[in-house]
């Protein structure tokens, strides 16, 4: 299980220091002894650096300490040495680490005169041994467990210093594995790793189960970041992504199973269940996905043996509810890594080989003299730089020297050739056309994504508020649509987005036609180039007219001006005048060094003809822009009076447009497929934001629905009807009073639905009355309207009692009618079986359910409504 992720060594190219170093000594420090022992030290480097560099290294601390000793050497003499192309010029060489056919791609190789390059390439690969050698050790014992976190926390630390420095120590773009998004990745796995050598420690240990819970968490948390900083890179090898998802699933797995131990001892037996079937899926997933790469057996064994033990416990001792995963608290965080800065001198046996050079307060001097220079040096050539971009400003406003190359009328001015090659160069028409096919794939893939996320929304929406429908307020959860408030507002951002570029792209598209067959002329051979131009055959009397002269002489003019500013900012950037003699002798003379009125004297006696000339410089082309604009005026007035003249050079204009808009839509074009590419990615994230809350919600809803169907299932399924107390049945051998034929209920007028009293329940019936009352004609009269007062001779009533039979439900009656209210049907009812209810008319006697009374009894006296009947079931 613990597979541990190493890193490859860069390759360096041999490379002699001891002779350029020695040179710059002889050169710059006075006296035989002194240059002796300088260049002594300078071999003494340069046996080092083969030391280090120039052989296999053994995954060994001794071959770790002479990466380091070099490493803090590269840092003692980049102060002393100016290491640069034009003094101390070394030109290290470095192999990609990771250039290996099917694991990174990008350059084989870099080279480059800079010793920060080589400090950094020094420092990935003290970095990339320190991770071997932590991968080496053995994790069975203390001092094993020990160094590997040591070294790996230094891994992080000197990988993190590259991804911070690399850019400015090379100002150039680097390798791919020096590159800041990869050593990025590799410090976060160097710390997660270092991270589990703690866990795999405390485990050994026998910890607390809380502490150990949260050291593997951390962990998790460690390996599923670099898991995601490189999931959508090309940064690290192919094998490295199954090892960082598995690494971070089983870390996952173990803070879950030792998180249960804490809850058995809590007696929370349904978490630690819960907790062990989460570990359980991890490991399992990771059997099933990355076993090629790691193997759980025994982390699957033991979870499932704890998970079986404590599913037995609680099914015949605690019956304690399993929650859900989301339920269950999150486990903590600890944690006990940090990336180990990198501070000068790494090595405990470093001896500066270079101690005696130069005293520190020079070596500062020249740097801020340094930095003097540099300032003014950037001040001049960022002045002559923006009077350039005027000029050309200015220029292309007066469509020069397009309009004085064609005054022949019969051929191709040179500017627009220029244009039409860097056209073609670009793939044309081409080009444009396929970018631009590409972005209504490219908008119908997000708006899919984007549709089909909200399209979950509105269903399970549609399906929570049928739900509430129906069940009123039994159903109790927070309604859909106030839950997905911010998930709808996300979406309707995104729509937003996505109108506004399909507006952008029409705009872009409108564009294009508008000038495509313009471009497609300027991607045409020279000769139908050419012959698309209409001629103009007049205007050759303007070739040696004296305004076409002097524009000529103007614009010759001005390109001298651009010529001999670059050549002085090469000048300036050339100039190079050692000041370490003269701060050395400041120093010698006085005991300290005034840096600021040395530098600015030196600065103005090296650069102060160079600032003049700046000066000139921008001062001659203001006059000769000025020039050129009146001339441009009388230019344009005699062109004006030629027709066919304005004709061909409004061709002309508009092929230089047709260029500046080709550039400029390739650019738009291409940023935005890049936009389109980038939205794809947030837009999944957004569905599967999206599609996580709906499966919890239908998590939720299943859970509710299966507890009301419960909870009905419980409730019964008629109301118990009370027994009346005024409703008797008379004493056994008494005849019953005869009543009238039955009528049915009184109809009401729609609308007026007067509510009657409670219903009385049904008589007792005893047996001579139930004897009598079957035999009773259906035709009998009706009861009086008062209670007549007993005969003496009638025996008591019978006490009332519970009939024996099941009762039937209360007398329906239907809409239109009073006291209408609809009941829940009994369990097993027929609506087809006549006899079940009173029906408003009286049914046949044919279909006399055999064993029932006549259809009404007597009506009760003063009782406003029909009496309702009672049936033996």
């Amino acid at each position: 299980m613990t597979n541990f992720i190493s890193v490859q060594l860069k390759k360096a190219s041999e490379v002699d220091l001891a002779k350029p170093l020695c040179k710059f000594i002889q050169q710059s420090y006075p006296g035989a002894e002194a240059q002796a022992e300088h260049c002594r030290a300078a071999e003494e480097l340069s046996r080092l650096r083969k030391s280090a560099l120039g052989r296999p290294l053994d995954k060994h601390e001794s071959a770790l300490e002479t990466l380091l000793r070099y490493y803090d050497q590269l840092c003692s003499i980049e102060p002393k040495f100016p290491f640069s192309e034009n003094q101390v010029c070394v030109t290290f060489t470095w192999k990609d680490a990771f250039d290996k056919g099917s694991l990174f791609g990008g350059s084989a190789k870099l080279a480059l005169a800079s010793l920060g390059y080589e400090k950094t390439c020094v420092l990935f690969n003290c970095g990339a041994l320190a991770s071997q050698i932590a991968a080496e050790q053995n994790l069975d014992n203390d001092e094993g467990l020990k160094a590997a976190a040591k070294h790996y926390q230094f891994a992080s630390g000197a990988f993190q210093h590259i991804k911070d420095t690399v850019l400015s120590a090379l100002n150039r773009e680097p390798t791919v594995d020096i590159s800041p998004d990869t050593v990025g990745t590799l410090s976060l796995i160097m710390l997660a790793q270092a991270q589990e050598v703690f866990f795999l420690k405390a485990t050994r240990d026998k910890m607390k189960d809380a502490i150990i819970a949260k050291l593997a968490n951390q962990a998790a948390d460690y390996y599923g970041d670099a898991y995601k900083q490189c999931q959508y890179k090309d940064t690290l090898p192919k094998e490295v992504f199954p090892v960082l998802a598995a690494k971070h699933c089983i870390m996952q797995a173990n803070a879950e199973y030792h998180q249960s131990i804490l809850a058995k001892q809590q007696k929370k037996f349904g978490e630690e269940i819960g907790r062990l079937q989460h570990a359980a899926d991890l490991v399992k997933t990771v059997a099933s996905r990355y076993d090629e790469y790691i193997n759980v057996k025994d982390l699957v064994d033991k979870i499932n043996r704890a998970l079986a033990a404590a599913k037995k416990d609680n099914d015949f001792i605690y019956h304690d509810r399993v929650p859900d995963l989301k339920d269950l608290e999150p486990i903590g965080k600890a944690s006990l890594v940090k990336s180990t800065p990198v501070v000068v001198p790494l090595s405990q046996k470093f001896t500066d080989l270079f101690e005696k050079m130069v005293p520190l307060q020079v070596q500062q001097s020249v740097s801020v003299y340094n930095q003097r220079k540099a300032d003014l040096v950037n001040r001049s050539i960022a002045q002559m730089r923006e009077a350039t971009n005027l000029a050309n400003g200015v220029l292309a406003s007066l469509n020069l020297p397009a309009a004085i190359e064609d005054v022949s009328g019969d051929t191709v001015p040179q500017s627009i050739l220029n244009k039409s090659k860097s056209v073609i160069e670009q793939g044309g028409i081409q080009t444009v056309d396929q970018l631009i096919k590409d972005l209504p794939e490219l908008l119908q893939r997000n708006k899919e994504i984007l549709d089909e996320s909200l399209r979950l929304l509105d269903e399970e929406e549609a399906t929570d508020n049928d739900l509430r429908t129906k069940f009123k307020e039994r159903w109790q959860r927070t309604p859909s649509n106030e839950l997905y408030k911010p998930l709808r507002a996300e979406g309707a951002n995104y729509h937003n987005i996505l109108n506004k570029a399909m507006q952008a792209d029409g705009q872009v598209k409108e564009r294009y036609q508008t000038h495509r067959d313009t471009i497609a002329l300027l991607c045409k051979p020279e000769a139908e180039l050419n012959a698309a131009i209409p001629s103009a055959n007049p205007a050759k009397t303007l070739q040696g007219n004296e305004v076409v002269n002097v524009l000529r002489t103007l614009l010759a003019s001005l390109d001298e001006v651009k010529k001999d500013r670059e050549q002085l900012e090469n000048d300036l950037k050339s100039v190079n005048f050692d000041m370490t003699s003269k701060f050395l002798t400041a120093l010698a003379q006085d005991g300290a060094i005034n840096e600021e009125a040395i530098s600015v004297t030196e600065l103005d006696r090296i650069y102060g003809s160079y600032t003049q000339k700046v000066q000139e410089s921008l001062k001659k082309q203001e006059e000769l822009l000025k020039n050129i604009q009146n001339a441009h005026q009388d230019f344009s007035k005699m062109k004006q009076s030629n027709n066919e003249s304005n004709l061909r050079e409004e061709v002309l204009k508009n092929l230089a447009v047709a260029n500046d808009n080709f550039v400029e839509l390739v650019a738009n074009l291409k940023e935005g497929t890049k936009f389109y590419n980038e939205l794809t990615e947030i837009l999944l994230k957004f569905q599967n934001k999206c599609s996580d809350i709906i499966f919890a919600r239908k998590t939720e809803r299943d859970e509710l629905l299966k507890d009301l169907q419960q909870s009905i299932a419980r409730e019964p399924s008629a109301p118990s009807i009370p027994l009346p107390t005024y409703q008797t049945t008379p004493a056994a051998g008494s005849k019953p009073a005869a009543s009238p034929a039955p009528t049915p209920a009184p109809r009401t007028m729609v609308g007026t639905k007067p509510q009657p009293p409670a219903r009385p329940p049904p008589p007792v019936i005893s047996a001579a009355s139930s004897s009598s009352s079957a035999l009773a004609p259906s035709g009998a009269a009706a009861a009086p309207a008062a209670v007549p007062a007993p005969t003496p001779g009638a025996s008591a009533p019978a006490a009332s009692t519970a009939p024996s039979q099941a009762q039937g439900p209360p007398y329906p009656t239907y809409p239109g009618y009073p006291g209408y209210c609809q009941m829940p049907m009994p369990m097993g009812y027929n609506p087809y079986m006549y006899g079940q209810y009173n029906l408003p008319y009286a049914p046949s006697p044919v279909y006399q359910t055999p064993g029932q009374p006549p259809y009404p009894p007597p009506q009760q006296p003063g009782y406003p409504f029909p009496q309702q009947p009672y049936y033996q079931q």
